[in-house]
């Protein structure tokens, strides 16, 4: 399954508040947040990594149940 990490942003500042991971073709979160796609994206590779913090600790934890 392809997944791809997208960001939640602040409401009225607009600074990122965290990166939630998002299953292909979805709108909604694995933690369950609907996200706004026109937010910045990572790939899934990114999860782990400096780049992608912070990050969800929900989307976290469902992401490495899925993948081998």
């Amino acid at each position: 399954m392809e997944h791809h990490i997208v960001a939640e942003m602040t409401a009225p500042g607009d600074t990122l508040k965290e990166w939630h991971m998002v299953r292909a073709g979805q709108e909604v979160s694995m933690c369950g947040r609907t996200l706004d796609m026109t937010r910045p994206q990572l790939p899934a590779d990114a999860w782990g990594t400096e780049q992608a913090r912070p990050f969800c600790h929900t989307c976290g934890a469902l992401f490495l149940r899925e993948v081998p």
